[in-house]
């Protein structure tokens, strides 16, 4: 809330005159304190007490600086530099410093000259420009904070309290130069962005000082200058600003509240930025149970927590009541929370007065935060999409929606956040991704509404492999997540926390999901682009550069480099090696076909494939054949379903794929192949992106039949079998045209990733368990049995042994109780004898012995007769008939044994 104790209120803020200077955090520790004044005693300093109070003094007012912004530069130089954070802080700077040290050094009274108290001021902002590069936070915040220092050392020598030798700040050495930009992008970067980004209007000036005024955001309409030079497109756009009419008014009464000064000319709001620290003001979170601050509250309206103004106001006058429950109401604090409530009150009064209208963006921007309504569906803030992609329709782009709004022309917009795939990016030849995977960018553009595709979903990918999203239909693309993409260093940095890259509204929210059976185990493939090194690329080359094609779009296509790996990034995986080769046997009964040379149109040989033919990483489509008819039209990246389900038939596959000698005629394009004795082999058509070419040795399998059977694999991916052009694409081929060729019940042209063969299914495999994984079962199954009745037998001696401990425990209790039950009885009879004797002496003085005589005598006569008339009694039962009834009834008769009523 706010840095309460200050000047004004001295009874909290800082010790006066009369009394010495302590430390909040000594309290309750005395032995402590007096071995710092004994300490302090044996080597006393030339610091007077008038001294050591303006020491105090100057460290309090760097707290409370605040800039004419309200920006508070003494925030990251308050607590030493967490090591774990940054771990090589401590290697470049020998001599660290913060606030909290200055503060414990005057407690404990460690100087020993007032010139030891400013050098090590002066160590702070040194430091700070030691170790952080020119025109960062730290580094201009350091300026500030050392002009401060000087400041307040000037009016100390003004008052005459130290001389001008002592507050010159000492030469510390020079500031070295910058170090180049590193490689690695910050994790949090883009999230701290978002929190800067989301500050109130009347910062905008410290932003641009600080990092120069940001260019206008990608995609908008009014930039068409831009997409002339590909390379602006890198630049890192943020999501525009749409605050809704409530939004609006709530910044206003921010914004408002800050022009507040008081007698001194500081902003009244300073000490409301943020909460106190814990540290040095414990007590205050003993006192205020629900403790907030102007930085939680603009926090909580950025993350869309208020549903109304005055839900906002609420914590506005809880935080003002709280400064005025904790400080005394004659201090500066209380009348600025009393000044500043009211304000507050009035603001919100007047902002809620105004009409919706009044809050319109200059470009009429009209913020949806309900979301937009398009095809039956509502599209809101968070939701994962298919974009339409200028440069190829069977890519769209995937990209999560940031923003909704409409236009002044009743037009509606989303702003999005793009993620590329792989073949999108520029990466190092041997980079290994996860199939269907995408990388988060630093792109937020703006889309119309009709230019949404489809729905889908991007997971990170430590849940990539558990499941699935709850209620998502499964014809929907899931996509995996694993870093960000750095566009303009072309770097992949693994991400570390998924949060950080959702919307502020989504970050809270957590999506439900149907397991799997048991975790998949998924394998990375090779970079789909891989094949687009140059044969001659060195690692000294330049990073090469993406092919950009349509302006609001991704890359055409990215490219590959062998430059060196950095530290952080791993290399390839080992490739598995390959089973020996396994003999097949060659049919008799066909005849030898001539080896061919594979075209274009065949699939490119893939990387992973084991002896028998079957592939465990590729999952790249193959370009489409081309059709003397129709022209080439790229394909969409779903197929169609298939009756095949996946892994339940085996699959026949061979490297290239083979045309038979006669095989039967098909309406379509293919056509029987007959023999020759002179082959006439066709070069490959080449360009610049297609894949790779398959080795012409290859050819060798064309005279055999290679039927072998499948092996299950589940991380395998299922080949692609057969595509299909989307909506829009597909209506572009004219009906005759597709009449030609196969389609589907939808009417969409399919397209086959290989030729038909003709071959003998195997016989059926039914699917079981290895002998390998049985035995490992049977073994884990009595493992665990094994631990079972180990964990028993030790709970069963646990038990005796507390068994034991107890008897043996209640055993020495009971002997305990009766030892000293026999030394109360004695006790208390030597207090008895104790207390007759002294009432005998005070009730018959000198006769006292004689009278206890007398009494002692009485007693024993007393105690015989006693005893004499137990035995009597004794005797006299002992001699006594046992007692027997006797009627004294007789023979006479009773009213009450007359039946009166008979």
């Amino acid at each position: 809330m706010e840095k309460v104790p200050t000047e004004s209120n001295p009874s909290r803020a800082r010790p006066t005159a009369e009394e010495p200077v302590k430390s909040i955090e000594t309290d309750g520790k005395d032995d402590g304190s007096e071995r710092d004044q004994d300490k302090a005693e044996a080597d006393p300093s030339t610091i007077t007490n008038e001294q050591w109070r303006s020491m105090m003094d100057v460290v309090i007012n760097i707290y409370e600086y605040r800039e004419e912004d309200g920006h508070d530069p003494s925030k990251l130089f308050q607590r030493s530099v967490n090591k774990r954070n940054v771990p090589d802080y401590y290697e470049v700077i020998k001599e660290p410093m913060a606030l909290s040290i200055l503060k414990q050094k005057i407690n404990k009274r460690e100087y020993k000259t007032f010139a030891e108290f400013v050098r090590d001021c002066a160590l702070i902002p040194h430091n700070a420009q030691t170790y952080n590069r020119p025109k960062s936070r730290a580094y201009e915040d350091a300026l500030v904070i050392k002009d401060v220092f000087i400041a307040e050392f000037q009016k100390l020598v003004n008052q005459g309290i130290i001389s001008a030798e002592e507050a010159e700040l000492p030469d510390l050495g020079e500031i070295p130069e910058a170090d180049p930009l590193p490689e690695e992008e910050d994790e949090d970067d883009e999230d701290d962005e978002d929190d800067d980004d989301d500050e109130d209007s009347d910062d905008d000036t410290r932003r641009k000082r600080k990092r120069g005024s940001r260019s206008k955001r990608d995609g908008t309409k009014d930039d068409s200058q831009k997409f002339n030079d590909p390379e602006l497109r890198k630049k890192r756009g943020r999501p525009p600003r749409v605050d809704t009419p409530m939004e609006a008014r709530i910044k206003a009464v921010l914004k408002g509240i800050r022009k507040l000064k008081d007698p001194s000319g500081q902003l009244k709001v300073r000490h409301f930025e943020r909460l106190p620290d814990k540290a040095v003001y414990p007590d205050y979170y003993i006192e205020i149970k629900e403790p907030v601050a102007i930085d939680i509250i603009k926090r909580k309206s950025k993350r869309k927590k208020y549903n109304s103004v005055d839900h906002f106001m609420r914590d506005v006058d809880l935080m003002f009541n709280n400064a005025k429950v904790y400080n005394q109401s004659e201090s500066q604090i209380y009348r600025d929370a009393v000044d500043l409530q009211a304000e507050a009150r009035k603001l919100a009064e007047k902002e809620k007065r105004k009409p919706d209208s009044e809050y319109l963006t200059e470009d009429g921007r009209l913020p949806l935060p309900g979301g937009i309504l398009y095809k039956g569906e509502l599209w809101k803030v968070g939701d994962w999409v298919h974009i339409q992609n200028p440069n190829d329709v069977t890519k769209p782009i995937v990209a999560q929606i940031y923003r909704t709004w409409q236009d002044s022309e009743g037009d509606k917009w989303v702003n999005a956040c793009w993620y590329y795939r792989p073949e999108q990016t520029v990466h190092h030849f041997e980079k290994h991704f996860y199939p269907n995977e995408v990388m988060k960018t630093g792109q937020y553009r703006d889309h119309r509404i009709e230019e949404i595709v489809d729905r889908c979903f991007v997971m990170f990918f430590t849940r990539y492999n558990r499941g699935r999203p709850r209620g998502l239909p499964p014809d929907k693309d899931v996509y995996v997540c694993e870093a960000r993409y750095n566009e303009e260093r072309h770097k992949l940095n693994k991400i570390k926390t998924w949060a950080s890259c959702l919307p502020d509204e989504v970050r809270d929210k957590d999506y439900e999901m149907d397991l799997f059976d048991v975790p998949r185990r998924i394998k990375k493939i090779p970079s789909p682009i891989k094949h687009l090194l140059k044969e001659d690329a060195k690692e000294t080359d330049d990073v090469p550069k993406p092919t950009w094609g349509a302006e609001n779009a991704p890359p055409v296509v990215g490219a590959v480099h062998r430059r060196p790996r950095d530290e952080n990034e791993s290399p390839p995986p080992e490739p598995t090696p390959s089973p020996p080769p396994q003999s097949i046997p060659e049919p008799a009964a066909l005849p030898p076909a001539p080896p061919r040379q594979p075209s274009i149109n065949q699939l490119p040989t893939s990387r992973g494939m084991d002896s028998q033919g079957h592939t465990s990483i590729d999952v790249t489509a193959p370009p489409l054949a081309q059709s003397p008819v129709a022209p080439v039209i790229p394909l969409q990246s779903s197929p169609v379903p298939s009756a095949t389900p996946a892994y339940s038939q085996p699959q026949v596959q061979s490297t290239p794929p083979v045309y038979q000698p006669n095989p039967p005629r098909r309406s379509g394009t293919y056509l029987p192949q007959t023999p020759s004795s002179t082959p006439c082999q066709v070069a490959p058509a080449s360009h610049q992106y297609s894949p790779a070419p398959a080795s012409p040795y290859a050819a060798y399998q064309a005279n055999r039949l290679a039927v072998p059977p499948a092996v299950y694999n589940p991380n395998a991916p299922r080949p692609i079998e057969v595509f299909h052009l989307s909506d829009t694409a597909n209506a572009a081929i004219p009906a005759d045209i597709r009449e030609q060729f196969h389609c589907n019940d939808q009417g969409h042209v399919l397209f086959f990733s290989s030729p038909p063969l003709d071959v003998v299914p195997p016989a059926q495999r039914v699917l079981s368990h290895s002998l390998k994984y049985l035995a490992a079962r049977d073994e884990r199954r009595k493992r665990v049995e094994q631990r079972k009745r180990r964990e028993s037998s030790e709970q069963e001696q646990r038990k005796e042994h507390v068994k034991r401990i107890r008897a043996d425990e209640e055993t020495a209790l009971a002997a305990r109780v009766e030892s000293l039950a026999t030394m109360a009885v004695n006790i208390m009879t030597n207090e008895i004898l104790a207390g007759t004797n002294e009432l005998y002496e005070i009730l018959y003085r000198d006769r006292a012995d004689e009278a206890r005589r007398a009494d002692t005598e009485d007693l024993d006569h007393r105690i015989l007769a006693s005893r004499l008339s137990e035995e009597q009694v004794r005797r006299i039962r002992g001699q006594s008939n046992t007692a027997t009834f006797v009627n004294l009834k007789g023979n006479a008769i009773y009213m009450d044994d007359v039946d009166l009523k008979g």
